[in-house]
């Protein structure tokens, strides 16, 4: 498996610690494309094609209505996050795989905190060492540079010990470029839109699972 070395478990949250089947995603894009449909006073078609292509060219759609329209950021977080989790499901498998991985445990997410936690709770996976979302790396969010930075500095951590498991393969790049390993779970999305099965995604991808849980519980017995 080639994990010998990591003792640094970095997660991405939303369809990664949780399968897009609970259908937490669709609730946030609904009040995402409301909250542009107010803002820019268009239509839902017209908002929904607009969050799409920022979320496309600027790696999330706060980051895109940061730059053209100077939102605050607070509050938009507050509003597209206000959600009902009951879909959500404990997972004790999942946590007692990454219970048994040695070492640190980090959340990098392109969501806030606050929702974050929130997702852990929700999946009784109150079980990391730190939560590093959008506020953290300044509103830069993931795939940008400096995002990854932002959290290796923060963390103290050395990437070259680091694993990043994450659900849009283009938020992998900057991991493999650091030395991480790489692991994209389920079948890959760019950014809003899924990708096909079979896609090839290159070399910064080392690894794919369907099955998170599984992956990690070889990990454990092979470290």
């Amino acid at each position: 498996m080639d994990f010998a070395h990591v003792d640094i478990w970095i997660f991405d949250l939303d369809n990664t610690l949780y399968p897009p089947e609970m259908a937490l995603f669709p609730q946030i894009e609904a009040r995402m494309t409301a909250y542009v449909m107010r803002l820019l006073q268009v239509e839902q078609d017209h908002a929904d094609h607009m969050r799409r292509d920022y979320w496309r060219r600027h790696g999330t759609t706060l980051a895109g209505l940061m730059a053209e329209h100077a939102i605050d950021p607070v509050a938009y977080l507050a509003e597209v996050h206000d959600i009902d989790f009951t879909a959500l499901q404990p997972a004790p498998d999942l946590a007692r795989a990454i219970r048994a991985l040695p070492g640190r445990k980090l959340i990098h997410t392109n969501a806030d905190s606050t929702y974050a936690a929130k997702v852990l709770a929700a999946r009784d996976l109150d079980l990391f060492e730190a939560i590093y979302g959008v506020e953290e790396t300044g509103f830069r969010p993931k795939p940008a540079p400096e995002a990854f930075q932002a959290v290796i500095a923060q963390a103290g951590i050395d990437p070259r010990r680091a694993a990043f498991f994450e659900d849009d393969p283009r938020n992998l790049k900057v991991p493999h470029s650091l030395g991480m390993r790489t692991v994209l779970v389920g079948q890959g999305r760019d950014g809003p839109d899924l990708i096909a099965g079979g896609t090839d995604h290159g070399p910064h991808v080392h690894h794919r699972t369907d099955d998170l849980t599984g992956f990690l519980e070889k990990i454990a017995a092979t470290t």
